[in-house]
């Protein structure tokens, strides 16, 4: 990589910070909602990018705000989608609450709860559970297995699932949807 003509690296960057970095920090903490944090972060990537892009320099020399500007803007935007693609982080404030894994107690009264609510649903809902989750078949097979047709497969599948929650609910083995979470 050449180096830009200039000054010194250090003092460029410098020089650059000293111009430019309070004026895009504002901007980037007004992008990010008022993460300073984030802000900051995103405002070394675009004073590096600066120095690593000598069109990011005017004709005379000078830091192109509009650039500068630009590419915060960008590196902003790119932040912002990164989140959105992530799975949403899960705190561990509730972990205590959790069984071992290896807890085959606690595992054993899961699947009698589980086996017990499936027992509960309606026999037309209950075999197509099985077909399709216990028995690992395609809905074309359950249909086949069941008599019906594929489509009412996935009907009754859908209603199946949507009974067992609801009958989990009502046995206090999942919350309801809309019950706040439990207070630590």
């Amino acid at each position: 990589m050449t180096m830009p003509p200039g000054p010194m690296p250090d003092e460029a960057v410098r020089d650059l910070y000293e111009a430019h970095g309070s004026v895009i920090l504002s901007f980037l903490i007004r992008l990010t909602h008022g993460d300073r944090h984030r802000a900051e972060d995103m405002l070394q990537e675009t004073l590096i990018r600066a120095w690593r892009h000598p069109e990011a320099r005017t004709a005379t020399g000078e830091w192109s705000r509009a650039w500068l500007f630009t590419v915060a803007r960008r590196i902003a935007i790119d932040h912002a989608r990164s989140v959105r693609t992530r799975p949403t982080e899960l705190n561990d404030e509730r972990l205590a609450e959790r069984p071992e894994p290896d807890d085959r107690f606690e595992s054993l009264m899961d699947r009698n709860e589980v086996h017990a609510a499936i027992e509960a649903l309606p026999e037309r809902l209950r075999s197509v559970l099985i077909e399709i989750y216990f028995l690992d078949h395609t809905v074309t097979e359950a249909a086949q297995v069941l008599g019906v047709p594929s489509g009412t497969v996935k009907s009754r599948t859908f209603y199946a699932l949507r009974a067992l929650r609801e009958e989990l609910v009502a046995r206090g083995f999942l919350p309801a949807k809309s019950d706040p979470p439990a207070p630590v």
